[in-house]
């Protein structure tokens, strides 16, 4: 009898542990707390320099599979267009950006969500400006709208060169 109560206890345990088939099925991917924390970029924007003059349109969409958000920038001052691929790695816990353009840039950077912002940095780079990183923060504002600045910062991580600072403000149809 006691061999069949240890038997039946492990049976048991080894049921509750293990998902079944329709289970694992059920789960939707991407879809905890942690893989919407950029949303609030998510929408159809109109960009507007610090002077409040229109300088493009940035279309931010969801991938339907809701894992990876994609950007689609066209620029109203240039011919400048380009297109960002934004996801979460739950391996590490952070969020990560491939930017190409039509000029043959391509940036890619790594960082977090804290505090209403999305900071994302590059690697190390040494170029014509020297050795540097880029960093972006996007700001998510109380009114809806979305603050972007782009910076080159140091060595020691200190902000040398602004190289874009935009207000993302959603078009209303």
């Amino acid at each position: 009898m006691h061999k069949v109560i240890i038997v039946l206890a492990l049976t048991i345990f080894c049921f509750l542990g293990t998902e079944t088939q329709a289970q694992k099925k059920s789960k939707k991917p991407c879809t905890s707390a942690a893989y919407k924390q950029f949303d609030f970029w998510i929408g159809n924007w109109n960009v507007y320099d610090a002077k409040n003059n229109l300088i493009g349109k940035n279309n931010v969409v969801k991938m339907k599979n809701a894992c990876a958000i994609q950007e689609n920038w066209h620029s109203k001052t240039s011919t400048s267009t380009g297109t960002s691929y934004n996801y979460y790695n739950a391996a590490d816990k952070s969020w990560n950006q491939v930017w190409i353009d039509n000029q043959g840039g391509s940036l890619v950077l790594k960082g977090f969500y804290k505090q209403h912002k999305m900071v994302l940095k590059s690697t190390l780079i040494t170029g014509k400006k020297g050795t540097y990183y880029n960093q972006i923060s996007w700001f998510k504002n109380a009114d809806g709208s979305v603050a972007q600045l782009w910076e080159l910062l140091d060595e020691n991580n200190t902000p040398f060169n602004e190289i874009f600072r935009g207000t993302y403000k959603k078009i209303i149809k």
